[in-house]
């Protein structure tokens, strides 16, 4: 842990325009003309840069000037599948000349290819080119990305990847949350015996990861190509018996009351949920389990259901939004991209959509205490950016902003020097 001085603040920032994303009555928390303190981790105070000059000068601690430059929540890509080997560029080819997700699926492809190729890979050439894809999220303020498995189906692989994303967490510069995706697609090896195989996920397997400390939360494919809501309910019945949390994919491909079953477990997260029941919304708010829209991979797919937005707004139900890196149905590494989709393809507002990579996205990872919104005593993950307004991060396709990225109280420069922009 980083050591902190005896004095009040370790460094403070002034001059800068703070999207605090605190709910309240200001667009994104904003507070303009502000200062944020920093003591060794964590957030020490947050208010006037007139306040903080005074009390820097009587702490004699240089002042950082953010010379205008915008400070948000670092942000949170709260579902990935950033650890795989190879890639599935030929069935992308396939699906623009016709061929659906669903027929390339069950003629072997789709998940089963990625299988294929990342158990064929080592662990250094898994942990090197995720660190790639981790590298291109963190350039654009991410500092905590939950990582799933499940592109490994047999459980020296699932081991095998959720060291990799530990790898990750401890070499980069970045929270990694490790999700133990056991019911992802069933491998062949297991073609005649689909009960065995749920038996080996939500029994040995899933204890033998979680006694090594590899798994935060576990999660279902739950979709008519992938696993039943029996079968769903059985992992998360055994993730609750052993203290864990649960995501489940919902509502992807269709309604089989997927978001519902998330909602009675007490489920974190039901993510996708394109095809959705207002019964399936009540559900979802009732429980507080929130909903990860993932943007990305409907453009992907080219489908034409989206989520019902409306709907989930009027049942109060939160909305995260993420990229849902992989290989197949989303090969995106960009959470500013993916903010652009949301508002464009989906409706979403852009204070709704900023709001659904920082505060609810740490809703969404059961991470609030900590990250999420920028106020005294959570951690000092923090991105700055040369923008004229927040919005700004879901408008430019392409671009990015980013200045530099704190986390923990530690700050890199990303976009080169820390000024201010003013072209």
């Amino acid at each position: 842990m980083q050591k902190s001085s005896g004095k009040e603040w370790d460094q403070v920032w002034s001059g800068a325009n703070i999207a605090t994303m605190v709910a309240g009555a200001e667009p994104y928390g904003n507070l303009k003309d502000a200062a944020l303190a920093v003591k060794g981790e964590r957030i020490a105070w947050i208010g006037s840069a007139a306040e903080a000059n005074a009390r820097a000068a009587a702490q004699n601690l240089p002042i950082e000037d953010a010379r205008g430059l915008w400070m948000t929540p670092g942000l949170i890509d709260c579902h990935t599948h950033l650890v795989y080997g190879g890639n599935r560029v030929e069935e992308f080819e396939k699906r623009l000349c016709g061929v659906s997700y669903e027929d390339i699926s069950r003629a072997g492809g789709g998940i089963q290819s990625t299988v294929q190729a990342t158990r064929a890979a080592t662990h250094e050439e898994l942990r090197e080119s995720a660190a790639v894809r981790a590298k291109r999220l963190m350039s654009e303020g991410v500092t905590t990305i939950e990582v799933k498995s499940g592109y490994g189906l047999e459980l020296q692989s699932e081991r095998r990847l959720l060291e990799v994303a530990g790898d990750l967490g401890r070499e980069l510069p970045v929270s990694i949350k490790k999700t133990f995706l056991g019911l992802h697609a069933l491998p062949r090896e297991f073609a005649a015996d689909r009960q065995g195989f749920v038996e080996q996920v939500c029994g040995p397997w899933l204890e033998s990861l979680a006694a090594a400390g590899l798994v935060d939360a576990v999660d279902a494919f739950c979709e008519n190509i992938a696993f039943t809501l029996a079968e769903t309910e059985r992992l998360l019945r055994a993730a609750k018996q052993l203290g864990l949390r649960a995501h489940v994919h919902a509502g992807q491909l269709s309604d089989m009351g997927a978001a519902e079953l998330a909602a009675k477990w007490g489920a974190l997260s039901a993510d996708h949920l394109e095809y959705l029941s207002a019964a399936g919304a009540r559900s979802l708010a009732a429980a507080g389990t929130a909903a990860v829209l993932l943007p990305a991979a409907y453009f992907t797919l080219r489908q034409t259901t989206p989520p019902p937005v409306a709907l989930l707004r009027d049942a109060g139900v939160a909305l995260a939004v993420a990229t849902d890196s992989n290989p197949g149905t989303s090969p995106c590494t960009s959470i500013l991209l993916a903010l652009n989709m949301a508002c464009t393809l989906f409706g979403l507002t852009p204070e709704e959509a900023l709001t659904g990579a920082t505060r609810q996205a740490a809703r969404a990872l059961g991470a609030s205490d900590d990250i999420g919104t920028l106020e005294a005593g959570k951690l000092a993950d923090i991105a700055l950016w040369r923008i004229e307004r927040p919005a700004e991060l879901c408008y430019a396709m392409g671009a990015n902003p980013c200045a530099g990225v704190m986390y923990r109280g530690k700050l890199r420069a990303v976009g080169g020097p820390l000024n201010r922009f003013t072209a």
